[in-house]
Protein backbone atom coordinates (compact mmCIF):
# COMPACT_ATOMS: atom_id res chain seq x y z
CA UNK A 1 0.00 0.00 0.00
CA UNK A 2 1.40 3.34 -1.09
CA UNK A 3 -0.55 6.27 0.50
CA UNK A 4 -0.01 9.86 2.10
CA UNK A 5 -0.08 8.75 5.36
CA UNK A 6 1.37 9.54 8.65
CA UNK A 7 -0.03 6.68 10.35
CA UNK A 8 -3.45 4.93 9.53
CA UNK A 9 -5.44 5.06 12.86
CA UNK A 10 -4.49 9.10 11.92
CA UNK A 11 -5.56 9.25 8.42
CA UNK A 12 -9.53 11.05 9.52
CA UNK A 13 -8.35 13.77 12.27
CA UNK A 14 -5.65 14.50 9.93
CA UNK A 15 -7.52 14.48 6.74
CA UNK A 16 -9.99 17.07 8.93
CA UNK A 17 -7.21 18.74 10.13
CA UNK A 18 -5.88 20.30 6.74
CA UNK A 19 -9.93 20.45 5.84
CA UNK A 20 -9.56 23.29 8.48
CA UNK A 21 -6.28 25.21 7.21
CA UNK A 22 -7.64 24.93 3.82
CA UNK A 23 -11.10 25.80 4.59
CA UNK A 24 -11.29 28.64 6.87
CA UNK A 25 -15.13 29.12 6.17
CA UNK A 26 -15.57 25.72 7.93
CA UNK A 27 -15.70 24.83 11.38
CA UNK A 28 -13.87 21.62 11.88
CA UNK A 29 -14.74 19.81 15.91
CA UNK A 30 -12.47 16.79 15.69
CA UNK A 31 -13.62 15.79 19.03
CA UNK A 32 -17.64 15.29 18.63
CA UNK A 33 -16.80 14.65 14.57
CA UNK A 34 -18.70 17.27 13.34
CA UNK A 35 -17.55 19.93 10.50
CA UNK A 36 -20.44 23.06 10.33
CA UNK A 37 -20.54 26.41 8.55
CA UNK A 38 -18.43 28.71 10.92
CA UNK A 39 -20.84 31.76 11.14
CA UNK A 40 -23.24 28.96 12.79
CA UNK A 41 -26.47 28.11 12.41
CA UNK A 42 -28.23 30.54 10.06
CA UNK A 43 -31.25 32.12 11.67
CA UNK A 44 -34.38 31.72 10.73
CA UNK A 45 -33.34 29.00 8.48
CA UNK A 46 -34.20 25.27 8.78
CA UNK A 47 -30.46 22.98 9.21
CA UNK A 48 -29.63 20.89 7.11
CA UNK A 49 -26.97 17.80 8.23
CA UNK A 50 -25.49 14.64 6.37
CA UNK A 51 -23.15 12.50 7.30
CA UNK A 52 -21.54 8.70 7.06
CA UNK A 53 -18.17 6.84 7.04
CA UNK A 54 -15.25 8.81 5.87
CA UNK A 55 -13.50 7.55 2.52
CA UNK A 56 -15.97 8.82 -0.06
CA UNK A 57 -14.89 12.56 -0.17
CA UNK A 58 -16.05 15.44 -1.06
CA UNK A 59 -19.12 13.40 0.55
CA UNK A 60 -20.32 14.41 2.93
CA UNK A 61 -17.66 17.86 3.90
CA UNK A 62 -17.03 19.03 1.19
CA UNK A 63 -20.28 20.18 0.76
CA UNK A 64 -21.05 22.51 3.95
CA UNK A 65 -21.07 25.49 3.12
CA UNK A 66 -23.51 28.45 1.76
CA UNK A 67 -26.54 26.74 -0.19
CA UNK A 68 -26.06 23.18 1.00
CA UNK A 69 -25.48 21.52 4.14
CA UNK A 70 -25.02 23.58 7.43
CA UNK A 71 -23.19 20.52 9.01
CA UNK A 72 -21.77 17.13 8.39
CA UNK A 73 -20.74 14.22 10.64
CA UNK A 74 -17.85 12.34 9.02
CA UNK A 75 -17.53 9.00 10.74
CA UNK A 76 -13.91 6.79 10.77
CA UNK A 77 -13.62 4.99 7.15
CA UNK A 78 -16.30 3.43 6.15
CA UNK A 79 -17.87 3.62 9.39
CA UNK A 80 -21.12 5.07 9.76
CA UNK A 81 -20.67 8.17 12.79
CA UNK A 82 -21.66 7.46 16.05
CA UNK A 83 -25.13 8.82 17.32
CA UNK A 84 -23.24 11.04 19.75
CA UNK A 85 -21.79 12.71 16.09
CA UNK A 86 -25.30 13.14 14.32
CA UNK A 87 -26.38 14.43 17.19
CA UNK A 88 -24.11 17.32 17.24
CA UNK A 89 -24.32 17.95 13.78
CA UNK A 90 -28.21 18.67 14.23
CA UNK A 91 -27.44 21.01 16.94
CA UNK A 92 -24.43 22.84 15.09
CA UNK A 93 -27.57 22.96 12.52
CA UNK A 94 -30.21 23.95 14.62
CA UNK A 95 -31.49 27.63 14.16
CA UNK A 96 -34.75 26.86 16.32
CA UNK A 97 -36.75 26.19 12.69
CA UNK A 98 -35.77 22.56 13.02
CA UNK A 99 -33.66 20.41 11.00
CA UNK A 100 -33.45 17.85 8.17
CA UNK A 101 -31.47 14.87 8.81
CA UNK A 102 -30.66 13.08 5.28
CA UNK A 103 -29.28 9.85 5.64
CA UNK A 104 -27.80 6.81 2.98
CA UNK A 105 -29.95 3.55 3.79
CA UNK A 106 -26.91 1.79 5.23
CA UNK A 107 -27.66 -0.09 8.67
CA UNK A 108 -25.62 1.86 10.95
CA UNK A 109 -26.61 4.66 9.50
CA UNK A 110 -29.95 4.52 9.43
CA UNK A 111 -29.61 3.17 13.04
CA UNK A 112 -27.39 5.93 14.49
CA UNK A 113 -29.07 8.53 13.00
CA UNK A 114 -32.14 7.44 14.55
CA UNK A 115 -30.99 7.24 17.70
CA UNK A 116 -29.91 10.77 17.40
CA UNK A 117 -32.76 12.17 16.06
CA UNK A 118 -35.05 10.71 19.39
CA UNK A 119 -32.07 12.01 21.82
CA UNK A 120 -32.45 15.34 19.50
CA UNK A 121 -35.92 15.43 20.59
CA UNK A 122 -35.59 15.17 23.86
CA UNK A 123 -33.57 17.97 24.00
CA UNK A 124 -36.29 19.92 22.33
CA UNK A 125 -34.30 19.90 18.66
CA UNK A 126 -37.32 19.12 15.73
CA UNK A 127 -35.69 16.58 13.19
CA UNK A 128 -37.07 15.55 10.04
CA UNK A 129 -35.19 12.40 8.70
CA UNK A 130 -34.84 11.99 4.29
CA UNK A 131 -33.36 8.37 3.86
CA UNK A 132 -31.69 7.74 0.69
CA UNK A 133 -32.11 4.73 -1.22
CA UNK A 134 -31.24 5.00 -4.93
CA UNK A 135 -29.11 2.38 -6.18
CA UNK A 136 -30.29 -0.50 -8.09
CA UNK A 137 -27.99 -2.51 -8.34
CA UNK A 138 -29.05 -4.86 -5.28
CA UNK A 139 -32.04 -4.89 -2.87
CA UNK A 140 -30.27 -6.23 -0.14
CA UNK A 141 -26.69 -6.66 1.12
CA UNK A 142 -24.80 -7.06 3.89
CA UNK A 143 -24.77 -3.16 5.01
CA UNK A 144 -28.22 -2.56 3.41
CA UNK A 145 -31.83 -3.52 4.17
CA UNK A 146 -33.24 -2.36 0.87
CA UNK A 147 -31.34 -0.51 -1.80
CA UNK A 148 -28.54 1.30 -0.87
CA UNK A 149 -27.65 5.43 -0.90
CA UNK A 150 -25.49 6.85 -3.12
CA UNK A 151 -25.21 9.28 -5.93
CA UNK A 152 -28.70 10.63 -5.27
CA UNK A 153 -27.02 12.04 -1.88
CA UNK A 154 -25.26 14.51 -3.34
CA UNK A 155 -28.81 15.49 -5.70
CA UNK A 156 -30.80 15.81 -2.43
CA UNK A 157 -28.47 17.46 -0.23
CA UNK A 158 -28.01 20.67 -2.98
CA UNK A 159 -32.07 20.96 -3.80
CA UNK A 160 -32.92 20.37 -0.33
CA UNK A 161 -30.00 23.03 0.44
CA UNK A 162 -31.40 25.43 -2.07
CA UNK A 163 -34.79 25.48 -0.47
CA UNK A 164 -34.16 25.80 2.96
CA UNK A 165 -31.83 28.68 2.01
CA UNK A 166 -34.80 30.45 0.54
CA UNK A 167 -36.74 29.77 4.05
CA UNK A 168 -38.69 26.43 3.37
CA UNK A 169 -40.53 25.00 6.72
CA UNK A 170 -38.68 21.63 8.00
CA UNK A 171 -42.01 19.20 6.83
CA UNK A 172 -41.31 21.32 3.11
CA UNK A 173 -37.36 20.36 3.10
CA UNK A 174 -37.76 17.38 4.19
CA UNK A 175 -40.75 16.07 1.46
CA UNK A 176 -39.05 17.94 -1.08
CA UNK A 177 -36.13 15.67 -0.35
CA UNK A 178 -37.95 12.42 -0.41
CA UNK A 179 -39.10 13.06 -3.65
CA UNK A 180 -35.55 14.04 -5.17
CA UNK A 181 -34.50 10.37 -3.73
CA UNK A 182 -37.80 9.06 -5.53
CA UNK A 183 -37.54 10.19 -9.19
CA UNK A 184 -33.51 9.33 -8.52
CA UNK A 185 -31.56 6.09 -9.80
CA UNK A 186 -28.13 4.97 -9.29
CA UNK A 187 -25.52 1.93 -11.30
CA UNK A 188 -22.12 1.69 -9.97
CA UNK A 189 -19.20 -0.46 -11.29
CA UNK A 190 -15.31 -1.01 -10.35
CA UNK A 191 -12.33 -1.80 -12.18
CA UNK A 192 -10.53 -2.08 -9.04
CA UNK A 193 -10.92 -2.27 -5.73
CA UNK A 194 -10.32 0.42 -2.94
CA UNK A 195 -7.63 0.32 0.06
CA UNK A 196 -8.59 0.79 3.70
CA UNK A 197 -5.44 2.49 5.34
CA UNK A 198 -6.13 0.27 8.05
CA UNK A 199 -6.63 -2.58 6.40
CA UNK A 200 -3.11 -2.29 4.13
CA UNK A 201 -4.52 -4.53 1.34
CA UNK A 202 -7.33 -4.32 -0.97
CA UNK A 203 -11.08 -4.84 0.12
CA UNK A 204 -11.41 -7.64 -2.36
CA UNK A 205 -10.20 -9.54 -4.75
CA UNK A 206 -10.63 -8.44 -8.19
CA UNK A 207 -8.90 -10.08 -11.18
CA UNK A 208 -7.42 -7.98 -13.26
CA UNK A 209 -9.60 -8.85 -16.34
CA UNK A 210 -12.89 -8.78 -14.31
CA UNK A 211 -15.19 -5.97 -13.20
CA UNK A 212 -17.63 -5.76 -10.19
CA UNK A 213 -21.20 -4.10 -11.75
CA UNK A 214 -23.02 -3.12 -9.49
CA UNK A 215 -20.78 -2.28 -6.72
CA UNK A 216 -21.58 -0.68 -3.77
CA UNK A 217 -19.55 2.86 -2.22
CA UNK A 218 -17.66 0.74 0.40
CA UNK A 219 -16.63 -2.08 -2.16
CA UNK A 220 -19.71 -4.14 -1.43
CA UNK A 221 -20.61 -7.01 -3.93
CA UNK A 222 -22.56 -5.98 -7.21
CA UNK A 223 -24.82 -7.88 -9.26
CA UNK A 224 -21.84 -10.14 -10.75
CA UNK A 225 -18.57 -10.13 -12.25
CA UNK A 226 -17.82 -10.08 -15.96
CA UNK A 227 -14.94 -9.63 -18.12
CA UNK A 228 -13.70 -6.06 -19.08
CA UNK A 229 -15.45 -5.12 -22.27
CA UNK A 230 -15.85 -1.72 -24.26
CA UNK A 231 -16.86 1.37 -22.50
CA UNK A 232 -20.22 1.65 -24.63
CA UNK A 233 -20.82 -2.03 -24.00
CA UNK A 234 -20.67 -1.01 -19.69
CA UNK A 235 -22.41 2.14 -19.90
CA UNK A 236 -25.07 0.28 -22.05
CA UNK A 237 -25.75 -2.27 -19.17
CA UNK A 238 -25.45 0.30 -16.20
CA UNK A 239 -27.97 2.43 -18.25
CA UNK A 240 -30.59 -0.30 -18.81
CA UNK A 241 -30.61 -1.54 -15.26
CA UNK A 242 -31.15 2.26 -14.18
CA UNK A 243 -33.83 3.22 -16.96
CA UNK A 244 -35.68 -0.84 -16.44
CA UNK A 245 -35.84 0.87 -12.33
CA UNK A 246 -36.56 4.83 -13.00
CA UNK A 247 -39.94 6.97 -13.49
CA UNK A 248 -37.82 8.42 -16.36
CA UNK A 249 -39.54 7.98 -19.91
CA UNK A 250 -38.98 9.94 -23.57
CA UNK A 251 -39.93 13.25 -23.23
CA UNK A 252 -38.51 13.98 -19.48
CA UNK A 253 -36.02 16.05 -18.86
CA UNK A 254 -32.77 14.62 -16.24
CA UNK A 255 -30.33 15.61 -14.23
CA UNK A 256 -27.65 13.58 -14.67
CA UNK A 257 -24.48 12.76 -12.74
CA UNK A 258 -21.07 10.75 -13.82
CA UNK A 259 -18.82 10.25 -11.07
CA UNK A 260 -15.54 8.95 -10.04
CA UNK A 261 -15.20 6.23 -7.63
CA UNK A 262 -11.49 8.02 -6.78
CA UNK A 263 -8.92 6.58 -9.29
CA UNK A 264 -10.80 7.06 -12.59
CA UNK A 265 -8.85 9.81 -14.91
CA UNK A 266 -11.09 12.60 -15.84
CA UNK A 267 -10.99 12.01 -19.11
CA UNK A 268 -12.37 8.37 -18.85
CA UNK A 269 -15.54 9.67 -16.95
CA UNK A 270 -16.01 12.37 -19.79
CA UNK A 271 -15.57 9.50 -22.06
CA UNK A 272 -18.66 7.10 -20.00
CA UNK A 273 -20.59 10.53 -19.80
CA UNK A 274 -20.32 10.61 -23.76
CA UNK A 275 -22.06 7.08 -23.73
CA UNK A 276 -24.59 7.95 -20.93
CA UNK A 277 -25.81 11.25 -23.06
CA UNK A 278 -25.95 8.93 -26.40
CA UNK A 279 -28.18 6.28 -24.18
CA UNK A 280 -30.50 9.03 -23.18
CA UNK A 281 -30.56 10.81 -26.52
CA UNK A 282 -31.69 7.05 -28.16
CA UNK A 283 -34.39 7.06 -24.97
CA UNK A 284 -35.77 10.80 -25.81
CA UNK A 285 -34.52 11.84 -22.71
CA UNK A 286 -33.14 15.49 -22.27
CA UNK A 287 -29.85 15.99 -19.94
CA UNK A 288 -30.98 19.32 -18.40
CA UNK A 289 -28.31 19.82 -15.75
CA UNK A 290 -24.94 17.20 -15.10
CA UNK A 291 -22.17 16.71 -12.94
CA UNK A 292 -18.89 15.10 -13.97
CA UNK A 293 -16.03 14.34 -11.60
CA UNK A 294 -15.32 13.03 -7.87
CA UNK A 295 -18.38 13.43 -5.96
CA UNK A 296 -18.83 10.14 -4.02
CA UNK A 297 -15.83 8.47 -4.05
CA UNK A 298 -14.82 4.85 -2.52
CA UNK A 299 -10.78 5.36 -1.38
CA UNK A 300 -8.84 5.04 -4.52
CA UNK A 301 -11.34 2.64 -6.05
CA UNK A 302 -10.92 2.52 -10.08
CA UNK A 303 -14.80 2.57 -11.23
CA UNK A 304 -17.05 5.06 -11.88
CA UNK A 305 -21.38 5.28 -10.58
CA UNK A 306 -24.19 7.03 -13.12
CA UNK A 307 -26.96 8.99 -11.42
CA UNK A 308 -29.92 10.21 -13.40
CA UNK A 309 -32.82 12.44 -11.52
CA UNK A 310 -36.21 12.80 -13.26
CA UNK A 311 -36.67 16.62 -13.38
CA UNK A 312 -40.13 17.39 -11.41
CA UNK A 313 -41.69 20.96 -10.78
CA UNK A 314 -39.52 23.43 -9.10
CA UNK A 315 -36.05 20.81 -9.19
CA UNK A 316 -34.24 22.82 -11.76
CA UNK A 317 -34.53 26.15 -9.94
CA UNK A 318 -33.64 24.62 -6.93
CA UNK A 319 -30.68 23.22 -8.89
CA UNK A 320 -29.89 26.54 -10.10
CA UNK A 321 -29.70 28.37 -7.22
CA UNK A 322 -26.06 29.62 -5.79
CA UNK A 323 -24.10 27.17 -4.01
CA UNK A 324 -20.75 27.92 -1.91
CA UNK A 325 -18.83 25.09 -0.54
CA UNK A 326 -15.45 23.43 -1.35
CA UNK A 327 -16.79 20.44 -3.30
CA UNK A 328 -19.82 22.66 -5.27
CA UNK A 329 -19.95 26.23 -6.08
CA UNK A 330 -22.10 27.99 -8.42
CA UNK A 331 -24.03 31.36 -8.74
CA UNK A 332 -21.51 33.26 -5.85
Amino acid sequence: MKKFLNTPESYLSDALAGLAAAHPELRVDAENGVVARAPGPVEGKVGLVSGGGSGHEPLHSGFVGEGMLDAACPGEVFTSPVPDGFLAGAKAADSGRGTVLIVKNYTGDVMNAQMAAELAEDEGLRVEQVLVNDDVAVEDSTFTAGRRGTGATVFVEKICGAAAARGDDVEAVAELGRRVNAASRSFAVALTACTVPTAGRPGFDLPEEEIEVGVGIHGEPGRRREKLRSARDIVGEMMEAILQDSPLESGDEAVVMVNGMGGTPLSELYLVFGEVARVCGDKGITIARNLVGDYVTSLDMEGCSITLCRVEEGFLPLWDAPVNTPALRWGV
